[in-house]
């Protein structure tokens, strides 16, 4: 991957080889290109932004394995990267360390006056479609959307706020009752912190399912009580360690094996919250098992106004972050950072733009 300017005219802002700061582009499929480009310029209500920390999610390696997510296709050369802290540059705020919530809404349509911005039709969203995200050095960034950081975070836990804030949102969905046994299927850094939030939450039992090791014991040791293979979530299983299920079974591996575990998993009457992305967009399974059990399906879009939620469980250390973070590269070499998220040997890759 080298630093390139490039790019065919029109295709997006004009690249200069000696602009002040550095993005990475997506270009196409596993084609990601480093571009020397000039730094964006605030509108009415944003402040610049230098990037500190960016983590990268199973949603941007859809677009860097497939070139989209869901019905969204790589249009032009697109800076992804959704999860993220930085600095604020310049203005009344300037050197304020700032989580930065990466989703836009309109805040005039029906669905955000109702409370739900985070299902508006016209939300634009950092990395999606044709907004550039995070993998780049400045991002201009509208002032309500940057939540400050206390000393207590680093700018990492910063970027993890995003993961924790769609975890919170899909925890909410499931309603999960003290007392109750609960199951999260994929252990990836979602699912981990929705192992997290389970025990805080009052699960009696929480049986987590993943099929690499690693996973399985890093869910254990944030607070998982049993850690099963996919071939060990057998219905014999589910009942002896749930009696007739869980409660609220959480899917956080974005496959019709994880979405079947799940509907297994859960009792008659329970809840199934589908918070995984599947690949081609579609997602199936059997529905006499569902139906039979008269099962409640929610689905997680994103997240909900949760980032100072999301805050004060990481401040006051309810919460683990910190520890999913298993690898950290900058900027330059953005390209392995991607090929070690992909490989799964982890959990959370990092990308720290300032870094050398």
């Amino acid at each position: 991957m080298s630093i390139t300017g490039d790019v065919p005219a029109g295709v997006f802002a004009s690249v200069a080889d000696d602009g002040p700061m550095t993005a990475a582009r997506l270009h196409g499929v596993q084609d990601l290109r480093l571009h020397r480009e000039p730094a964006p310029v605030p509108g009415p209500g944003e402040s610049l932004v230098r990037v500190t920390a960016v983590g990268l999610c199973g949603s941007d390696l859809h677009w860097y394995t497939e070139g989209g997510i869901g019905d969204a296709t790589l249009r032009r050369p697109l800076v992804v990267g959704h999860e993220f802290a930085g600095v604020i540059e310049s203005g009344p705020r300037a050197g304020t360390r700032v989580a930065v919530d990466p989703a836009i809404p309109c805040d005039v349509c029906a669905t955000c006056r109702t409370g739900w911005g985070n299902l508006c039709p016209d939300v634009r969203f950092a990395g999606h479609g044709t907004l550039d995200g995070a993998l780049r050095e400045l991002m201009a960034w509208p002032d309500d959307l940057l939540h400050p950081l206390s000393d207590a975070l680093s700018d990492a836990d910063g970027a993890m706020l995003e993961p924790l804030g769609v975890a919170l949102h899909a925890a909410d969905l499931g309603h999960v009752k003290l007392g109750a046994p609960v199951a999260v299927v994929g252990c990836g850094p979602i699912g981990l912190l929705l192992v997290q939030l389970a025990r805080l939450a009052g699960a009696s039992t929480v049986v987590a399912v993943d099929p690499l090791p690693h996973r399985r014991e890093a869910a254990l040791r944030l607070g998982a009580d049993h850690a099963l293979t996919p071939g060990d979530a057998t219905p014999e299983a589910w009942e002896e360690l749930a009696g007739p299920g869980a409660e609220v079974a959480f899917e956080a591996a974005g496959n019709d094996d994880a979405v079947l575990t799940s509907l297994a998993a859960a009792r008659p009457g329970g809840r199934v919250v589908l918070a995984g992305i599947p690949d081609d967009d579609r997602t199936s399974f059997p529905a006499s098992l569902a139906r039979r059990k008269g099962l409640t399906l929610a689905l997680v879009r994103r997240m909900n106004a949760t980032y100072p939620r999301a805050a004060r469980l990481v401040e006051s250390g309810r919460i683990d972050v910190s520890s999913l973070v298993t690898e950290r590269f900058p900027l330059a070499r953005a390209e392995q950072a991607f090929a070690a998220a992909v490989s799964r040997r982890g959990l959370k890759v990092v990308v720290e733009p300032g870094r050398s």
